[in-house]
């Protein structure tokens, strides 16, 4: 049986699961405290300015507060000049730029990694917002420096409608069924389709943990793409057995039937299949942010080994795994990797968040080559220790 996690309030991640995810939302105060003093509002400005960053500048005019207005990245200087009183600004990805806050996504392994979307920063100044509207992803919103007061509403969905004329989609309006102002520390789980509301009490940070699902149409082009690198299936397929003649400008039902059952038939059975959806799983959301490697070799890790090197996940890379029979499968950053069969079950330690050491169990040659070309390619890094 699980043991209560402080980040839950105490309530297990089955209890969690059955009672809350993608149900209702979930209020713990003081549940993750360590992120408070990880970033500053300083930080996050200079962070803006950087022209790798995905970044988005929301202002409310002073005369009109019901009018908004957007400006995304690449941000200047300029763009903070001459502020309106009511502004928030919002940085995606910040755990790709802070290892102390890509740590904090080891609070929540209750969920799987292929689910992460990113953790997006929220600054704004007192009475900033981003108005009233909800999200198609579950959210967890900690509130990292300062007070942000949230409401909560009504549920929408994709029939719900917005108001006209604004870069946002924000919500005519809400039902109020939650008020609450959440000071440093405290989390605010939010399952989509929830209608939201937060406005900063003061100078503040509010981090969004977000966990996103693909959507059918990305799944379709993903697979139409791999679809067609096979070259087994360019091959025509065989004709109908044709016993009788029809009019030659109809297609039959039983023309018809058979296509569909043939193309279903490779849909259900085929390896490229599987292959599709998991390297759209395992594609990075921002691929810019994956740092160029240092070239490194086996020879510099066989130096390196037992002086207190940890390998894990490059925090802007993804790393996943399919358990087939007892064989292990990994995709990362949006292809299928191969790997020995001596260094599986390590990486398979490394994508369920773990750290592994760098010693002399990692002293064959074939597992040097796999951690080469991983470091080589940013999916892994090297993590100095104290030992």
């Amino acid at each position: 049986m699980s043991l209560p996690l402080d980040v839950l309030g105490g309530i297990t991640a089955e209890q969690f699961l059955s009672e809350y995810w993608q149900k209702k939302p979930l209020l713990v105060r003081n549940a993750l405290p360590e992120i408070a003093n990880i970033l500053v509002p300083d930080d996050v400005m200079e962070l803006a300015l950087d022209e790798n960053i995905t970044a988005r500048l929301i202002k409310q005019k002073d005369k009109d507060p019901n009018q908004w207005s957007l400006k995304s990245s690449p941000l200047i200087k300029g763009d903070f000049q001459k502020m309106p009183k009511l502004w928030t600004l919002l940085i995606q990805a910040v755990d790709h730029y802070s290892f102390d806050l890509a740590e904090l996504w080891k609070k929540f392994p209750f969920i799987p990694q292929w689910r992460r979307d990113d953790i997006m920063v929220s600054y704004a100044a007192k009475g900033g917002s981003v108005g009233q509207h909800f999200d198609f992803y579950d959210v967890f919103l900690v509130q990292g420096y300062g007070h942000r007061r949230w409401q909560l509403g009504q549920m929408c969905d994709a029939e719900s409608e917005f108001v006209e004329g604004q870069p946002l989609k924000l919500l005519p309006e809400m039902e109020i069924n939650f008020d609450e102002v959440l000071a440093p520390g405290d989390l605010l789980y939010v399952p989509p389709g929830l209608s939201h509301y937060g406005v900063a009490e003061d100078d503040c940070l509010t981090y969004s943990f977000g966990f996103r699902m693909p959507n059918i149409a990305d799944m379709m082009d993903r697979v139409s793409d791999k679809f067609v690198e096979d070259q087994q299936l360019r091959n025509p397929l065989i004709d109908i057995l044709r016993n009788k003649q029809n009019p030659i400008g109809q297609v039959t039902q039983a023309e018809l039937d058979y296509l569909k059952t043939e193309l279903l038939a490779k849909l259900n059975n085929s390896k490229v299949l599987e292959d599709a959806i998991m390297s759209l799983m395992a594609e990075a959301k921002y691929p810019e942010n994956i740092p160029d490697a240092e070239a490194i070799g086996t020879g510099d890790l066989e130096e390196v080994l037992d002086q207190g090197y940890l390998l894990q996940i490059e925090p802007a890379s993804r790393l996943i795994y399919l358990q087939q029979n007892h064989e292990l499968l990994f995709w990362a950053n949006g292809e299928s990797i191969c790997i020995s069969e001596q260094f599986a079950p390590h990486l398979k330690q490394i994508a369920d968040g773990q750290s592994v050491k760098l010693n002399h169990e990692l002293s064959d040659d074939e597992i040097l080559e796999d951690i080469a070309g991983l470091l080589n390619e940013s999916i892994l890094m090297l993590v100095p220790t104290d030992e």
